[in-house]
Formats: C-alpha cells, sequence, structure tokens
C-alpha cells in the first residue's frame, strides 16, 4: 500500500484527459482513497447525476452503522475446494440471552466487472478463512422479472443486463439484512438462458461469514451501509472479455456473434459508466484477481480479526443464571415410584439393551401425555348417546407438529404418533464440530405452513442445551411463535435448562427428570449414559456429552 506514480486519468465517460493523479493500480492491493479518480466532465453531467443518486461521493460522511443483536436446500450445500469441504448453508450456533445471534454476520461485497474473477476470489477466501459457515450469495440471482417485450430483447441482445435498473436492489437488501441477523432466507434461482426466474426458490440460513458477490454491489448506497468489507477484483478488460466468451458460450448457450454484440453494446459502456466508478468506494482493491495471493491473504487476516469474539459467547452462555431457581417455564413429571422405578432400570448401566428400550418407550409415553396436557384447550358441548349434555374441552389450536433432534429424538416419534392422530413430523441434524465442540446445523425437513402450529420438539437428553437451543433457532425462522413450542426431554441437566429458558424464555421445557450436574466432557451426572448408542446398539466415543448423540452421522 503506498504512494504510486503518477498516472493521467480521463473522464470515466468521455475520455477527455485529466490532471496527473496517483495510480491506483500500484502493488498487490489498492486502499483506494479520495482523489483517485477524476470527476466527470460537463458533457457527462446527467451520468454524474444517476452515478450520484446510484451511490454516495466519497467525501460524503456518514454517522457509524448500529449494530443489532438479534433453507427447499442451499446450491450447493457444499464448497469443495483443493484442501477441504465448506458448509455453505449452515447456521452458526451461539445466542445471545434474546436468542439472537451474539454477533451479527460479517458480510464481505465483492465488486467487480463482469468475468473478474470475483466468484474465484471469494472461494479462495472462503478456502482461507477456514471458518465454519459461509454463505456465497450471487447478485446474479437477483435479477428482475423481465417483461414481454423485454424477455424478447434479450432473447436478440438487445436487453442490458448490465445496468443498475436490471437488478432487484429491494429484494437485495432485504435479503441481506435478514442474513446478517442471522434468519433465514428464500433466494431466487434465475435461469440466464430462458432470461427468467424459475419457479422454485433455494433457502439459505446466515452464517459467520457472507460473501456477497456481483457487478453491481456498490451501486446502492442502502446496499453500501450492510457491507462490512469491500472488495473490488480489477482484472483487464481483454482478460474480462475472453472469460465471458468462454462463459457465454459453453455455460448459457449463446453464440460468439451475441456475446461480442452484447459486450460492445452494453457490458463495456456500463463498465465504464456505473462499475468502474465504484472503485473508489472499495476498501480494498485486487489487481489480477485470483492470482493476487498477497492481498487475499491480508483480506483473510483482517476478516480473522473481526471474527475473534465468536467462541467466548459459549462460556457466556452456558454459565448464565446457573445459581438462580430453575425458571417456570420447566414443567417435570411427577416423580410417582412408577416414573422412579422406570428411571432405576434405564440408568443402571447393567440393563440390557432390550430392557432399555422397553423402558424408555413406557417413559416416552407417560412424558408425550403429560406435554399434552400443557396444551391450550377450551369448553366445548357434546351429547352422548344417551341425550345428555357434557361439558368437557377440546384442543383450540390449529394442529400439533412432531419435530425430533436426530438421531436420539427420532426414537420418541413412536409415542407421538401414538397418541396424535395424523400428527406431522419433521426432522433436524445436528452434528457437533470435532475441533471447536460446538454444534452445526446440516440438515432440516419440517412440515409446510409450521408456522401456525404448536411444536413438539423432541431430543432424549439434554445437558448443556446447545443443540436444542439451535434447533429452537431453526424454528423461530420458519416463524413458529417462541409460546407454541415445547422441548421434551427424558432427561435434562440444570445448565440445559438455565442455558434454553436463559436465551427463550416462552418455549415450554418439559422433561422426567433434572439432574444436577455436567462433568467436563459434558456428560449428565449422574445422568443415563448415551442415550442414541444404548438405545441403537452402538458405541460412542468416549468425549461425547449425554445429548451429543444427537448429533452424530
Amino acid at each position: 500500500v503506498g504512494a504510486g506514480s503518477g498516472a493521467v486519468l480521463g473522464c470515466l465517460t468521455c475520455g477527455s484527459p485529466k490532471t496527473p493523479l496517483p495510480h491506483p493500480r500500484q502493488g498487490n492491493f489498492v486502499l483506494p482513497q479520495q482523489g483517485n479518480f477524476a470527476p466527470l466532465c460537463p458533457r457527462s453531467s446527467s451520468s454524474a447525476e444517476s452515478l450520484d443518486r446510484l451511490y454516495p461521493a466519497v467525501g460524503s460522511s456518514k454517522p457509524p452503522r448500529k449494530r443489532t443483536t438479534s433453507q427447499c436446500k442451499s446450491e450447493p450445500p457444499l464448497l469443495r475446494t483443493s484442501k477441504r469441504t465448506i458448509y455453505t448453508a449452515g447456521r452458526p450456533p451461539w445466542y445471545n440471552e434474546h436468542g439472537t445471534q451474539s454477533k451479527e454476520a460479517f458480510v464481505i461485497g465483492l465488486g467487480g466487472g463482469s468475468a473478474s474473477g470475483k466468484t474465484t476470489v471469494a472461494t479462495m477466501i472462503i478456502e482461507a478463512l477456514d471458518v465454519p459457515w459461509v454463505v456465497l450469495l450471487s447478485m446474479d440471482s437477483f435479477y428482475k422479472v423481465l417483461t414481454k417485450q423485454q424477455q424478447e430483447q434479450a432473447a436478440s441482445n438487445d436487453f442490458n443486463f448490465d445496468h443498475p435498473d436490471a437488478f432487484d436492489f429491494d429484494l437485495i437488501i432485504a435479503t441481506l439484512k435478514k442474513l446478517k441477523q442471522g434468519k433465514s432466507v428464500k433466494i431466487p434461482i434465475y435461469d440466464f438462458t430462458t432470461h427468467s426466474r424459475k419457479k422454485e426458490w433455494k433457502t439459505l440460513y446466515g452464517a459467520n461469514v457472507i460473501i456477497f458477490e456481483g457487478i453491481m454491489a456498490f451501486a446502492d448506497k442502502e446496499l453500501l451501509k450492510l457491507l462490512d468489507l469491500k472488495i473490488f477484483v480489477d482484472t483487464d478488460s481483454d482478460i474480462r472479455l475472453v472469460r465471458r466468451l468462454r462463459r457465454d458460450i459453453s455455460e448459457r448457450g449463446r453464440d460468439i456473434e451475441g456475446v461480442i454484440k452484447q459486450y460492445n453494446k452494453f457490458v463495456k459502456p456500463a463498465f465504464d459508466q456505473y462499475i468502474q466508478p465504484t472503485m473508489r468506494l472499495a476498501d480494498i482493491v485486487v489487481p489480477r484477481g485470483s492470482g493476487n495471493t498477497v492481498a487475499i491473504d491480508l483480506i483473510v487476516q483482517h476478516v480473522h480479526s473481526q471474527l475473534e469474539e465468536v467462541r467466548a459467547a459459549r462460556a457466556a452462555l452456558a454459565s448464565a443464571h446457573q445459581c438462580h431457581p430453575l425458571p417456570q417455564t420447566l414443567s417435570v413429571l411427577k416423580s410417582t415410584p412408577q416414573v422412579r422405578g422406570m428411571h432405576t432400570i434405564i440408568r443402571n448401566k447393567e440393563t440390557s439393551r432390550d430392557e432399555f428400550i422397553f423402558y424408555s418407550k413406557r417413559l416416552m409415553r407417560l412424558l408425550i401425555e403429560h406435554a399434552l396436557s400443557l396444551l391450550p384447550f377450551q369448553s366445548c358441548t357434546v351429547q352422548t348417546p344417551q341425550g345428555h349434555d357434557y361439558e368437557g374441552r377440546t384442543y383450540s389450536g390449529k394442529q400439533i407438529t412432531g419435530v425430533s433432534i436426530l438421531r436420539a429424538g427420532e426414537t420418541m416419534e413412536p409415542a407421538l404418533r401414538a397418541v396424535c392422530k395424523d400428527v406431522r413430523i419433521g426432522t433436524i441434524l445436528i452434528q457437533t464440530n470435532c475441533n471447536t465442540g460446538e454444534p452445526e446445523l446440516h440438515y432440516l425437513r419440517l412440515p409446510k405452513d409450521i408456522s401456525e402450529d404448536h411444536v413438539i420438539l423432541m431430543d432424549c437428553t439434554v445437558s448443556t442445551g446447545a443443540a436444542a437451543m439451535m434447533a429452537v433457532r431453526v424454528l423461530l425462522d420458519h416463524d413458529v411463535p417462541e409460546d407454541k413450542i415445547f422441548l421434551l426431554s427424558l432427561l435434562m441437566a440444570e445448565m440445559g435448562v438455565h442455558s434454553v429458558a436463559y436465551a427463550f424464555p416462552r418455549v415450554k421445557i418439559i422433561t422426567t427428570a433434572v439432574d444436577k450436574k455436567v462433568n467436563d466432557l459434558f456428560r449428565i451426572i449422574p445422568g443415563i449414559g448415551n442415550f442414541g448408542d444404548r438405545y441403537f446398539g452402538t458405541d460412542a466415543p468416549p468425549d461425547w456429552s449425554d445429548d451429543e448423540d444427537a448429533l452424530s452421522t
């Protein structure tokens, strides 16, 4: 980064020569400063006004943005690099006392001309970052729906897809805001062959880092406010043209004449007028794109410095309210001699697998019956066969849906089906990261229109509450009201009860017993062992916690 040699810059639209200025492309990367670009000449005043509407002047001051706290499936859900596989659709695991992410996602904006190598640079950044969850969001998904006339123009290469008006900036901004807050979003899928949106949409969750790339990534004032780091990929125009020819012919089924016509008529003028000027708004300019490994390394170091606080949230949440009385949202099945007798059998390490399964199923049935008694009921009158009225009660909700946290949670499904006729069932897979010990969301399948249902969330044991909290957050993302979520578990530790209640104070927590302690390996003490392995007859690694049997594959 340092002073560059002098260079004569011309008007960005007409090419008139201007005063020599420092060259903006010296070195491996450039931090743009005011004065690196010549202003538009008088002959292009209308263009200048258009640009001013699109993005703020470099010297304009703005107050610092206040930070707030608060998946159909991803395409593709995995990003395979030369070194490892990265999940590109997931959820960071930890939340604050309001059940929202303890820190907003870090958003990187990647701008640059068409075929400048933005996606390649994004992939290199993702690989080098080595963070669990990354969302790669392309601006190409947000082209506006074309009218019939515009469709005809696009078919003859006469529609300008490189103009700001071609993009749905309102949808882009709304989508990024939700992703930044850790919420799920629906992303349109654009078909470049037919120049139209497909009927299906893909769903993404928030992540630790969001990379948003596109030719107009910096061409909107509101969009700029959402970007924590702005990177402009600066690649020679000849290279960009060759890449565009290859891509449009091989991937999008277009002929060479049409590609060149579109490039000369729309792509090149749009780059000069709308894209290249946004370079001055970038925090970092990367000349030579993916070939500039020094710049990419510096970018990765900067992002890492912004993510240092993420792991600290776990310890803070786990210790919250641990000395307080158990929350009022907790309901424990009455410890009758029968219930205590079943606990004695399933807690005994000498109990055979057959007996363990039999008495676990009995206890699950009692737990679910107890949970159903806490649902809302209303008075109703029916007539008996003898012709007399009976003042009874009926369930006042719309529907009951069960959601099991795989794998142990699915063992509770038969008991729920036995007492709830035509109940719908969904599943969530949450797996522990072996390196960090944190739970990560890998898969979910939920019934449609779940938002108005009472949801029975099932997991057999809860020690720290990490998996349960993530599952609750997923349900909230699907618009299930917090007070309609019932978390059911055969056995819970006090730490897990406090953590869930602290993060989600309106979720009803229902169990058959609460044990006092959790050891250094996050096993419940005295506990029940690894429920999934005892039930399914598999062996668990010695360092797994009681509720992490639900996190295995």
